[in-house]
């Protein structure tokens, strides 16, 4: 019968089930000290542990990232500081500014409720590199009624002799620009000091020959006391860069100050270079090429 059948069976397979064969609780190990003191730590603790080092993490990354390039964090607090008892003000432009509308800048643009008066223009870089917007940032410039600079970046992987003869070979100044720029900020590694301020002076004498006037040295305030502390580079005009001080620290004499590089203007996308001349508008007009105070241009040129 099915009913004796299936009880059969259940007794069958209930009588051969071996029992669990019993086994000892397995022994864990003790925690270490350290693991039991940390358990005892009270939880107010670990509040002002996890606090200190957040604490030492902000320091450290202060440091590292913000204390060294102050200057540049600061843009993002509050407007741009202007320098008191200069009107004459221009800025400095490259690729990275994209395309300029040259017209609304001229119209409405102002720096301190004054007018842009000057506008310096980058040319080339290195022995091999012609900025991308160089032409067209010329040509408008002067086309604008901006007095107009042209300036190169010294690079560290070509000779100054190369790079003073690309800029001429690109750049064809005209009376009524400012005398050519030379942006340096780098010192080539390996390279003594006595050997950099030779490279600098050679690009500053072949292209002073060229254009009949003495070039422009722009650098940054650190960098022209540590490398370029020299009285041989006095005599060329100084543009300086050094930002959001109240003034200038240098002690010598100088032409431009480069106070920020988070100025704002219509025309233009992005942060832009504020720069002041040192003077009067007459006498930024006195240093162009073809003014009375620089030497004819025409006169180096044929003896080139």
């Amino acid at each position: 019968m099915p009913g004796s059948h299936s009880k059969y069976t259940t007794s069958r397979s209930q009588a051969g089930r071996k029992k669990p064969r019993l086994t000892s609780p397995v022994r864990r190990k003790k925690p270490g000290f350290f693991i039991r003191l940390l358990r005892h730590v009270p939880r107010w603790a670990w509040w002002i542990g996890g606090l200190a080092i957040i604490s030492v993490y902000i320091a450290f990354f202060y440091y590292l990232f913000v204390s060294p390039y102050g200057f540049r964090w600061r843009a993002l607090y509050g407007e741009v500081n202007y320098p008191e008892g200069f009107d004459i003000h221009g800025i400095d432009v490259s690729h990275y500014q994209g395309e300029i509308d040259w017209e609304v800048l001229r119209n409405q643009g102002t720096i301190d409720d004054c007018p842009i008066r000057f506008v310096m223009i980058k040319a080339t870089e290195g022995a091999t590199k012609v900025d991308e917007n160089f032409e067209d940032n010329f040509f408008q410039a002067r086309e604008y009624g901006f007095t107009r600079g042209a300036y190169h970046f010294y690079s560290t992987r070509s000779s100054a002799a190369d790079q003073a003869r690309f800029f001429i070979r690109n750049v064809k100044l005209e009376n009524g620009d400012l005398p050519p720029v030379l942006d340096v900020e780098h010192k080539p590694k390996g390279q003594t000091t006595e050997a950099f301020k030779q490279s600098v002076l050679e690009w500053l004498q072949i292209v002073e020959k060229h254009y009949g006037v003495k070039p422009i040295l722009y650098t940054y305030y650190k960098f022209k006391m540590e490398n370029l502390n020299d009285s041989v580079f006095d005599q060329y005009p100084y543009w300086i860069a050094h930002y959001y001080v109240d003034s200038v620290e240098y002690q010598g004499q100088w032409k431009f100050w480069q106070h920020t590089d988070a100025g704002s203007l219509p025309g233009i996308k992005g942060p832009v270079d504020f720069n002041i001349y040192n003077g009067s508008y007459y006498d930024l007009r006195q240093l162009t090429i073809g003014s009375q105070e620089t030497i004819g241009v025409d006169a180096y040129r044929d003896n080139d």
